[in-house]
């Protein structure tokens, strides 16, 4: 069957993959450069796999709630062998309460001796493994702990509690084969060698310690101490590949202690990789992992991004799926890249030292390794030359009892990431006298192997949507003692559990009622709900305060950064004692008192309803309905809901809800949604009867409409005021500026989704004919829901932020050099995040320095600068209401470099494709 498969594939794609491999008795494309003697009678160390981490935390989270169609296709692109990654290990987190990275994943045991084999989704997640490759190998460890554990994580108490968790595992039917310490937080010897006592003395005699989970010092004890070496059969370290999260993993290392322990060495944590940008990196850490360090299992962090798009580490993974209401999810680069091993592999092969190296002898040409088969004569041989700039060619012979017969060859372009050149079966190859050779060329990763049995998935997930309004949950469809529907705890947990204080039914409950033994900084305890392009609507949700404290409702919840207090959020807080404040909280770890009071004392052990509303830049906070106090802010106009609680108090929530709200007074642009251009008043005319049109938004004047509180939309200060010609209610009617009079023709209602209405005539703003042109005459007429009667409010002076990554265009170090390049930064609100739309169709920042592309160049890739404002095309951008922002000399688009996300991420110019990190937002 593989072997007709080239025959079925499209000719252009036939013809790139020509160019990109060739092999057999023709002329040779390039030099051989390396011979390869794969020989069965050498060998080298025992393979164990390349596996990923569930946990760290909490990016599992959302693939428990997908639509069961999708989750199982994931779930068979993660596991299922012969469709994807087809993974072999699956660490899980052994949860604490406590944020991890993404969030808090709950424990088993909130308060000592109260068991929940049922909490969180990490059994859940290792059932769906185990059902669909019955070998994969399971592989616990603890970032966090519950705080009821007495002396710390290094004592006896958190032993009983890995033993407990154990327990629960084999409840679930999983069978844990590898149990760590501490991730990330050294060692203590005499722990070590207690859990490994209280293990066989629990009948866990085969669960194997894996230490320390941190470096390679590991080694250097265990050398020192027998029974510490004893204790401990796996030497485990993080990021041995990369120096780091997310690093270029060009070389690997271990020690010579370790090295000589003769115990197995594994990447026991490596990753940090973008699903697509970071392919070329993830095949280098495993394949020179071995070659460099002799690393035998290698763990990627993490298994999926299956979380808010707003958090750290969003598109980190194998895959994303971060729309559990839509289905959609993304298989990444990733994914192909593990595969590239796991499909021609497996736990027991052994490495072949021999036939395994740097190609052509140079670290820069690319690297390889030779498994075979136990007692068998397959073998497979995986080449990657991510890091070569020109064609190669490799010899290979044969011997030693291995099989001389057909190699299947299959390949992956990692290095320009495609659908079509995603794990191709290229060809088969007849060796001649056991020899054949193989042409590389850079980029890609081959490989050659003597097995069967491979296969490409071929599900794809839904487009993805918002999230509808309204919104309501009341959490009587969730199972007791789970975490809610949608609901992701960054800190504490949230659990389903049956209402108290005369209420019945189910809500949810914060559960965990004392401080965690924490992994990373402490914050309030916390839960996100929602979908983060929500802009104006009103949460509610009732609370009962078990304990005198403070409640939380969270409003506009966006970015997130390390740690989890690291928070941009509105927050409306409530005591029992009646104290109330509206808190504005930031990415940056600050919080600021936006309103604040008195108001009738709680008190607790009774039930309450908490509102926090958002109309444009006005904010309203209410409890039973009446209003608490509002305030004015427009740092953030949109994002997610949440829960919360000041400290660990184990206050109840019930029927939470989002409902939408007309759009505010923003005092800026009506943007039309079709069109990309703003209601103007041609020439900034202030005379009675000028016809608005739509122009180039630019924030000027004559742009800047406020919607009153008696519903008129007016500009110039509230000069003039937008006026139907004549008071007409006939389909066409003109629309015009006028004196403010207060008539019905002046009389406008913004609904939420986006149409703006005269009441009086009943009929819609409407762009004439449908036309997106500049110049195109407003009018109102039969409202229709098209997307010339939509239109969007906001500012154009302000900072831009992508989508993707939930970071701003930034200046860096605040400089206004000529050639300066802007990449992505935390959002600050500095003025080198200030960015105007001017009359001119520029981006200008510091009021003098243009947005421009280096050189006027129009090539994908070229990158963008700021300059002095000169008017020429290479500083012409379109800021378009789907969030691109288009450069009209070139045609294309303003662009995160790769998807990268993190700070200082390059920005250029790149053909229009409707990616994530070409989204922007001006607010």
């Amino acid at each position: 069957m593989h072997r007709h498969l080239r025959f079925l594939l499209p000719l252009w794609l036939l013809a790139l993959l020509a160019t990109a491999l060739s092999v057999g008795a023709g002329p040779a494309q390039a030099a051989t450069t390396t011979t390869v003697t794969v020989d069965g009678s050498q060998g080298g160390r025992t393979f164990d796999g390349i596996g990923a981490i569930s946990g760290g935390g909490g990016n599992s989270r959302l693939l428990r709630d997908y639509p069961a169609a999708q989750q199982s296709q994931i779930l068979d692109y993660l596991f299922k062998p012969g469709y994807g990654a087809n993974l072999q290990l699956l660490k899980l987190e052994i949860g604490g309460d406590a944020n991890s990275t993404d969030g808090a994943e709950p424990s088993i045991e909130h308060t000592r001796g109260q068991v929940n084999c049922d909490a969180g989704y990490e059994f859940w997640l290792g059932e769906q493994a185990k059902a669909r490759n019955p070998n994969i190998k399971l592989y616990g460890l603890a970032w966090a702990a519950p705080g009821w554990i007495n002396g710390g994580f290094w004592s006896t108490d958190t032993i009983n509690y890995l033993i407990s968790w154990l327990g629960c595992a084999k409840q679930h039917g999983l069978p844990i084969s590898y149990l760590g310490g501490w991730n990330e937080r050294g060692h203590d010897v005499n722990w070590y060698i207690q859990l490994r006592s209280a293990l066989n003395n629990a009948g866990y005699g085969s669960v194997q310690i894996v230490g320390d989970d941190s470096g390679w010092g590991v080694a250097d004890d265990m050398a020192s101490n027998s029974a510490f070496n004893n204790a401990v059969s796996v030497i485990g370290a993080h990021y041995p590949c990369q120096g780091g999260d997310g690093g270029n993993a060009d070389t690997c290392s271990s020690t010579t202690a370790a090295k000589n322990n003769g115990k197995p060495l594994w990447a026991s944590e490596n990753g940090s990789l973008d699903m697509n940008s970071g392919a070329p990196a993830l095949i280098r850490s495993i394949v020179r992992g071995y070659v460099d360090a002799r690393m035998t299992a290698y763990l990627n962090w993490p298994l999926v991004a299956a979380i808010y798009p707003n958090l750290p580490y969003n598109t980190v993974g194998l895959a994303t799926a971060n729309s559990p209401w839509s289905g959609s999810y993304s298989i990444g680069e990733d994914t192909w890249a593990t595969a590239q091993i796991t499909q021609f592999a497996q736990p027991g092969w052994k490495f072949v030292d021999s036939a395994s190296g740097y190609l052509g002898g140079a670290e820069s040409n690319g690297t390889y390794a030779t498994l075979k088969s136990p007692g068998g004569s397959d073998y497979s041989t995986v080449l990657e030359t991510t890091t070569a700039t020109a064609a190669q060619t490799v010899g290979f012979h044969v011997q030693g009892g291995l099989s001389t017969g057909t190699a299947h060859v299959w390949a992956t372009r990692v290095n320009s990431p495609s659908a079509a050149t995603d794990f191709v079966h290229t060809q088969d190859i007849t060796p001649s006298g056991g020899s054949y050779t193989l042409t590389l060329q850079p980029g890609w990763i081959y490989t050659v192997s003597t097995t069967t049995g491979q296969g490409k998935g071929t599900a794809a997930g839904p487009a993805a949507h918002a999230l509808a309004l309204p919104y309501t949950d009341g959490f009587d469809n969730d199972t007791s003692g789970t975490e809610a529907r949608y609901l992701s705890d960054m800190q504490g947990a949230f659990e389903a559990r049956a209402c108290t204080d005369g209420r019945s039914g189910q809500c949810v409950q914060q559960v965990a009622p004392v401080k965690p033994i924490e992994w990373q900084d402490d914050s309030d305890a916390f839960s996100l709900a929602g979908d983060p392009t929500w802009t104006d609507y009103t949460v509610k949700a009732d609370v009962d305060l078990q304990q005198a404290g403070t409640a939380e409702l969270l409003g506009r919840a966006n970015t997130q950064n390390r740690p989890q207090s690291h928070q941009a959020a509105y927050e409306l807080r409530v005591a029992d004692t009646g104290a109330w404040s509206i808190v504005r909280t930031s990415a940056g770890g600050s919080a600021t008192t936006l309103a604040s009071g008195g108001h009738a004392a709680l008190g607790t052990r009774s039930w309450h309803t908490l509102a926090l509303g958002f109309s444009g830049d006005q904010i309203t906070a209410s409890v039973d309905g009446a209003t608490l106090g509002t305030a004015t802010d427009s740092t953030y106009s949109a994002g997610q809901v949440g829960i919360g609680v000041v400290g660990y108090q184990t206050d109840e929530f019930d029927n939470l809800s989002v409902t939408a709200n007309a759009p505010g007074n923003h005092g800026g642009i009506l943007k039309g949604r079709a069109s990309g251009l703003c209601a103007d008043v041609p020439a900034a005319s202030q005379t009675n009867g000028t016809q608005v049109a739509l122009w180039d938004c630019n924030g000027a004047a004559n742009q800047s409409w406020t919607l009153t509180p008696a519903g008129r939309l007016t500009v110039y200060g509230g000069a003039k005021c937008l006026d139907v010609n004549g008071g007409g209610t006939a389909d066409g009617t003109a629309v015009q500026i006028w004196d403010c009079n207060n008539t019905a023709a002046q009389a406008w209602t913004v609904g939420a989704d986006g149409t703006v209405t005269n009441p009086n005539s009943g009929k819609c703003l409407d762009a004439t004919a449908n036309a997106t042109a500049p110049g195109t005459l407003l009018e109102i007429w039969t409202c229709n829901g098209g997307p010339n009667q939509a239109w969007a409010r906001g500012s154009v002076a302000g900072p831009v932020r992508g989508q993707e990554s939930g970071r701003c265009v930034d200046v860096p170090a605040g400089s206004q050099s000529n050639g300066a390049q802007p990449a992505l930064w935390d959002c600050n609100g500095a003025g080198n995040q200030t960015w105007t739309s001017t009359s001119t169709n520029q981006l200008s920042v510091y009021d003098t320095k243009c947005l421009d592309v280096t050189g006027g160049a129009t090539a994908d890739g070229s990158p963008v600068e700021i300059y002095d404002c000169n008017g020429t095309a290479a500083q012409q951008w379109r800021v378009r209401d789907d969030g691109t922002i288009v450069n009209t000399g070139s045609g294309k688009c303003l662009d995160a470099v790769g998807h990268g996300t993190a700070d200082s991420t390059a920005l250029d110019i790149w053909t229009c494709t409707g990616g994530a990190n070409q989204v922007w937002r001006r607010a």
